[in-house]
């Protein structure tokens, strides 16, 4: 039997396949349940400020005429402590049943509760942090150098509070992602994971209204951060990656691991296919590590990375223009 331990965050995995923060980590029977089919590690359900401020909203919706600025500060008050409190019971409870690691993951809106969460967490047991930012330019006049420095702020914020390591789930939206990780790096970050998954719009012709598109992310969407697990991990050997989004059997996990990714991450795959669709990943991998005779995953991590491979310009778009061209 192949090893396939590995580290991630300082943390000891016994696999390096993690589940993604969402409604599959949500609860302790479905996080044990994930645990027993193999999972190397979990991401709790995400913390999110603006559904705290939604919850709020709603609330006060319901009765305006009864509403002042001292039971608006009650009812938020009252509404944040109680999210929070739930969310930190969750991380304590899965903490006391399974013995794989648990980060807990963010998403914030305000500085102040950034790092009032991650603090939370920290005393909770979280074994790391995942600082989950997905920020919408909807602006013509915002810079992306000031758009790149809220992302910073954040990080160093939470940085300055607490001592567990710290990830940053970012989306692929920057003119320039190793120098981007770079800066992440230099301010803190253990990790990045590439990359967010949030909803996405679509339009209903039938209804010629707003939609959400799909939820669940494709096979062929693996194709998006490929390039860039193999590109920054070349640039930036220290900075670990968590790979994400298309992961959806052993194939990609070896992909993403050949490319240099340190762990990957898979949601989509579970909720399709359910929980079972670990231990099928980690048969193929045990079977390419066989193949290969690599006896451990260290052996193989980053072998076909851009700083690796014969040709690396095959990582570059250019090459897909070159090779339509010659094609024609």
């Amino acid at each position: 039997m192949k090893k396939l331990d590995t580290t991630y965050l300082g943390l000891n995995l016994k696999n390096p396949i993690v589940v993604a923060s969402s409604g599959l980590t949500n609860s302790v029977d479905k996080i044990k349940s994930l645990e027993e089919a193999g999972a190397g590690a979990v991401v709790l359900k995400s913390l999110f400020e603006e559904q705290i401020n939604s919850e709020v909203s709603h609330l006060i919706a319901k009765d305006p005429q009864n509403t002042y600025p001292e039971a608006e500060d009650y009812i938020h008050n009252y509404t944040r402590q109680n999210t929070v409190t739930e969310h930190l019971e969750l991380l304590r409870k899965v903490k006391a049943e399974v013995s794989i690691p648990v980060i807990a993951s963010i998403n914030a809106v305000t500085a102040n509760e950034w790092t009032g969460f991650a603090k939370d967490f920290e005393k909770a047991g979280a074994d790391a942090l995942e600082l989950n930012i997905f920020y919408v330019p909807t602006g013509r006049n915002e810079k992306p150098e000031e758009i790149e420095q809220l992302y910073i702020d954040v990080l160093k914020k939470v940085k300055a509070e607490v001592s567990i390591p710290v990830s940053v789930k970012i989306g692929f939206y920057f003119t320039n992602l190793i120098a981007f990780s770079e800066r992440l790096m230099a301010n803190g970050a253990s990790a990045v994971t590439m990359f967010n998954r949030f909803y996405e719009p679509d339009i209903n012709i039938e209804k010629l209204e707003l939609s959400a598109s799909e939820v669940f992310s494709s096979p062929a969407d693996i194709r998006r951060s490929l390039r860039w697990v193999g590109l920054v991990s070349a640039a930036l050997p220290k900075l670990e990656i968590a790979a994400s989004t298309g992961i959806h059997d052993g194939e990609a996990v070896i992909k993403q691991l050949l490319a240099g990714a340190q762990v990957t991450q898979i949601c989509s795959s579970v909720y399709i296919n359910g929980a079972q669709v670990i231990s099928g990943m980690l048969k193929d991998l045990e079977k390419f590590m066989q193949k290969w005779n690599f006896k451990t995953i260290e052996e193989f991590r980053g072998r076909l990375s851009y700083a690796k491979i014969e040709d690396p310009q095959m990582y570059e778009r250019a090459q897909f223009m070159k090779y339509f061209s010659n094609k024609a």
